[in-house]
């Protein structure tokens, strides 16, 4: 069996990982595990969630690797979130894809580490809940919301070409619609209902890290 570390931004992506991911990978003889960044440690105890500066994921994302290194790395933060230090971050590509793509490569570049998949979500994990927004009813009986959120996702290209700003980020547009939205637990509700294979059909650059986890050779990067 494979074994992935995914190294992530705090317990929504942990919890989706853990209930979404992981058994849609078992099932392929893959074995992921979730690794919350940590953001501050004190003598007595360690936060965990978030990315405040490049510096913190550039420190400890070799050491996950060099810690694990004939087995699978990979990262899943938010694209909207990154710190503005990190490598190739200035990109203007129009085309969102290739941006990413060039960000991506830029992290993987200054990090240095064969066995490492370096991954942002576009523009955020939330971005996935608009594969099929009919299924935010699992979450609320506000058929008007659920409707207003369909039209979130009917406006845009894909639901990963759903805006990275304040006002326009995903899951900012969720809360615009339902107020009470709980992140870690609705989140994991409403992705658990899509399923993986909507998810993989509506976003491509979701997909796109998935399929290189499956085909992730080690051999090839050494």
């Amino acid at each position: 069996m494979k074994n992935v570390y995914i190294y992530c931004e705090g317990q929504t992506e942990e919890a989706f990982v853990n209930n979404v991911l992981y058994p849609y990978f078992f099932n392929n003889d893959i074995y992921v595990c979730p690794i919350i960044c940590s953001t501050k440690r004190t003598a007595s105890k360690k936060y965990k969630g978030g990315i405040l500066n490049y510096g913190k994921m550039k420190h400890e994302l070799p050491i996950i690797c060099k810690s694990h290194p004939h087995e699978i790395v990979t990262t899943m933060f938010d694209y909207y979130g990154m710190p503005d230090d990190t490598p190739g971050i200035d990109c203007s590509e129009a085309d969102i894809f290739k941006r990413i793509e060039t960000i991506e490569k830029a992290i993987s570049d200054d990090m240095g580490q064969a066995n490492l998949i370096v991954n942002l979500m576009l523009h955020e994990f939330e971005s996935v809940l608009f594969s099929d927004p009919q299924c935010f009813n699992s979450i609320t009986d506000d058929s008007d919301a659920v409707l207003q959120l369909q039209r979130m996702r009917d406006e845009a290209n894909s639901p990963e070409h759903i805006n990275n700003s304040v006002e326009t980020a995903p899951s900012k547009r969720i809360i615009s619609a339902i107020p009470d939205y709980a992140k870690i637990r609705d989140g994991l509700i409403v992705s658990t209902e899509i399923g993986m294979n909507k998810m993989l059909s509506e976003c491509k650059h979701f997909a796109a890290w998935i399929e290189k986890i499956h085909k992730f050779n080690l051999s090839n990067r050494e």
